[in-house]
């Protein structure tokens, strides 16, 4: 291998167990005297709350408790935090409303929890369940965005967010903007919808609760993404006790794209539960709950401005977005509606001036907060949708337009007039990769040859750069124990990325270790000290970084024994074979396994300053100076039945700068994993309540439809390295998000070039069959009304 074991194909060490059973997810684990909890939810979108009476369900067989707000509220409990404040134009503060643990007063959302049973078994505890009363008199509803600003709106919280509106930021130079856009040759305009998305895991959310009397110590387990994150909201926020009364504990993890990065109800229920019943409690969501319950995705308003020049160049962008927040104000909500995404509306384009202005908005639907990217996505396709209207309006290749406005290499550095450095990149070239590696050459035949056939074929392609690597440092520990293993401690959290991989790979790599000697610990709060989790894809770029400096830190110390055991005249004087591992004193045949250096640390004749045993041991906490900034091109080419409007996905081409790459079969699972939520998004999933009721009507898989095997061509993904990343260590630049960024524009604008001949300018996600077949009705009545060619193959 490599330095860091850059560019092998390391297969994952943890399928073995994940293929053949082994897995200990959160509803695997079970232990002696495990009760089961099931919540109660709220029927209503919107109602005040009059009673929630649960006499009948406590004597039922097999019932051990059932828990009310009013039992919260007398044991002190609070809500669930909200994380990240913004200040709005005006100067004013958000102070976001309350999110109960169990709803009290007043229901906000069809799902949200009311009450909690715990049983014996789990078909006590659901037909307990069944019978508490929750007597509600209904409100008037509004589930949208547009609803809940409309004129006589039913208000949800009428002092954190009169009119509904609980922030409204904006950031950039509106002055400078407005002088762009009077002195542009060309302004172009789009509105469009960014759909509300169900994270839908393959691991459904659960928990296990536990509570210790003897120690006071509430015990948590849970699949999250972030186990000290949890920790610290639930003793902090929630419970109101010092960190250390919490200990939490991550098993495997079935999926998290976000949602599992926050404190939910239902970590707060079986806590307290379990020391209200003096027995451990399970809960794990019903597919139909999740979808009712899970912190949903996305769901933004958006009017987008270009102002251009007369060459085609951009000048200028200005965007108003309305976000969806849901109910409540999730953790990261306003974060991610505003700071996460804002910033990137200018892509990898050379603007001049840029604004953006955010409302968060109040409605009677689920919580929204972090979906795989938490707004990047949505600035990269309110970006990438309006440069494909400006080429068309232009008259512009595609490729043309985005051509003449990314920013040059030899520019880079380079600070975007909204504040990211962007440290390396060529912009341009991976888009010309892209498009010969796509044959773009080759199309126009490929269109004529699908026009014969009475098939409309289009082309889209998209260019994203995000911002990911942050949220603080992170520390890694390297432990070697006398009998050659290495066990590594990190506070990052693997959902099913290859963690246990990757950070073994680049340990081995660094010691000159077997992989099979290394162990990778991740999610126990009480054997990790601290941790930020991963989100943002800052795993490798953060927690290999910190990595990487451990394993350095811990060769010195190895070093350092080793000198005094062959009695070198001091760790200079001592060179370690990362190929074989083996310290040697040079001029000698003298030389020393990792065992042995770490059995030496027990003599205190062999024990250097730092090193205390047994073993060694190395931390190190490596905090990023700036974010990384992955990009990369998408062309995606669909061929669509005008008289079905059935979309079909023929090729799919990804060309990505991620920087240095680690392992190219994690790289590549991680970009089409990723691809595919975006085109899941782009073509098939929405979450959709009813506008008068506010009732979910997506709330199972036969009702939210999702990408299978058969919906996808095989994608051809290829990864560029000729970029490192100049602001870390280890030149990568993070990976996890960069598909599902990439792909969603790229899939749309494939089927509004397919429509264009029709005269179909726009159509909002998803491009169902629907959708797309009513844009064909549509412009084919227009035509003939307005005379022109009806010919609905016409390339």
């Amino acid at each position: 291998m490599g330095r860091f074991g850059k560019g092998q194909g390391v297969r994952r060490v943890e399928d073995r167990r994940f293929l053949t059973g082994e897995g200990r997810y959160t509803d695997d684990l079970t232990m002696p005297d495990l009760a089961h909890g099931v919540v109660v939810r709220s029927l209503h979108a919107h109602g005040v709350l009059r009673a929630v009476d649960v006499e009948t369900a406590r004597t039922m067989p097999g019932v051990l408790g059932v828990v009310t707000a009013a039992d919260l509220d007398a044991a002190g409990l609070g809500g669930l935090p909200t994380a990240f404040l913004v200040t709005s134009r005006d100067g004013r503060r958000m102070t976001p409303p309350v999110r109960p643990v169990l709803a009290r007063d007043r229901v906000r959302f069809v799902g949200e929890p009311v009450a909690f049973v715990v049983a014996e078994t789990l078909a006590q505890a659901r037909d307990a369940a069944e019978a508490v009363v929750v007597d509600v008199e209904p409100l008037a509803a509004a589930p949208d965005i547009a609803t809940a600003l409309a004129t006589g709106a039913p208000v949800l919280h009428s002092e954190a967010a009169p009119g509904n509106v609980l922030f409204d930021w904006q950031t950039g130079d509106a002055e400078a903007v407005a002088a762009r856009f009077a002195e542009a040759d060309r302004v172009v305009s789009l509105d469009l919808v960014n759909t509300r998305l169900a994270p839908t895991t393959l691991e459904p959310r659960g928990a296990i609760g536990r509570y210790d009397p003897e120690a006071g110590r509430y015990v948590l387990i849970t699949g999250s993404q972030g186990s000290h994150g949890l920790r610290q909201a639930l003793a902090g926020a929630v419970f109101r006790v010092p960190e250390d009364r919490f200990h939490v504990i991550c098993p495997d993890v079935g999926g998290g794209f976000g949602m599992r990065l926050f404190v939910m109800n239902e970590h707060a229920l079986v806590v307290f539960a379990a020391r209200a019943v003096g027995r451990p409690v399970k809960w794990i969501a019903e597919r139909a709950e999740g979808f009712a319950s899970d912190l949903h995705g996305r769901d933004h308003l958006t009017r987008a401005e270009l102002a251009l020049d007369a060459e085609g160049r951009f000048l200028a962008i200005r965007v108003d977005m309305r976000a969806n927040l849901g109910a409540y104000c999730s953790e990261h909500a306003a974060f991610i509606t505003t700071r996460a995404g804002a910033a990137m509306i200018v892509g990898a384009y050379d603007f001049a001036a840029a604004t953006l202005r955010a409302r968060g908005v109040m409605t009677n639907s689920t919580p929204t907060d972090a979906y795989r990217g938490a707004g990047r996505p949505e600035a990269v396709y309110l970006l990438e949708r309006l440069v494909d209207r400006a080429a068309r309006v232009l008259d512009l290749p595609p490729d043309e337009i985005r051509r003449r406005n990314l920013i040059p290499t030899e520019a880079l550095p380079k600070t975007t007039v909204l504040g990211r450095t962007y440290d390396s990149g060529g912009f341009a070239a991976i888009l010309d990769r892209a498009l010969v590696k796509a044959d773009r050459a080759g199309f126009p035949a490929r269109r004529a040859a699908a026009a014969g056939a009475g098939r409309l074929r289009g082309l889209g392609v998209s260019y994203y750069v995000e911002a990911c690597g942050g949220g603080g440092d992170e520390t890694a520990t390297l432990q070697m124990d006398a009998d050659g293993t290495v066990t590594v401690l990190i506070g990052t959290q693997s959902t099913g990325q290859g963690h246990e991989t990757a950070y073994a790979q680049m340990v081995a790599d660094a010691l000159g270790v077997p992989l099979e000697a290394i162990r990778v610990r991740q999610g126990d709060t009480d054997e990790i000290a601290t941790g930020k989790g991963t989100g943002g894809s800052r795993s490798i770029p953060v927690g290999g970084a910190s990595l990487a400096a451990a394993s350095d830190e811990l060769i010195a110390l190895a070093c350092a024994v080793a000198a005094r055991v062959l009695e070198a005249d001091g760790p200079d004087a001592i060179e370690h074979d990362p190929d074989t591992g083996l310290f040697r004193r040079p001029g000698t045949n003298r030389a020393l396994r990792w065992a042995e250096v770490a059995a030496a640390v027990d003599d205190p004749a062999h024990r250097p300053p730092g090193a205390d045993g047994p073993g060694l041991r190395a931390s190190h906490a490596w905090r990023p100076p700036e974010a990384t900034y992955p990009n990369g091109c998408h062309v995606c080419e669909v061929e669509i039945d005008p008289e079905t409007g059935t979309v079909a996905l023929v090729r799919h081409t990804i060309v990505d700068d991620v920087g240095v790459v680690l392992n190219p079969l994690l790289l590549e699972g991680q970009i089409v994993g990723g691809a595919v939520q975006g085109i899941g998004q782009a073509l098939f999933e929405h979450v959709v309540y009813d506008p008068d009721s506010g009732q979910l009507l997506t709330g199972t898989l036969q009702d939210y439809a999702l990408p299978r095997a058969h919906d996808l061509p095989p994608i051809a993904f290829e990864a560029v390295e000729d970029y490192p990343c100049r602001t870390n260590p280890l030149g990568v630049k993070g990976a996890g998000e960069a598909g599902t960024i990439g792909a969603t524009p790229a899939v749309v604008n494939a089927v509004l070039d397919a429509l264009a001949p029709l005269g179909v300018d726009h159509i909002d996600m998803p491009a169902t069959p629907l959708r797309v077949w009513q844009a064909i009705q549509a412009a084919r009545r227009h035509k003939d009304t307005h005379g022109g060619d009806d010919d609905a193959t016409a390339a």
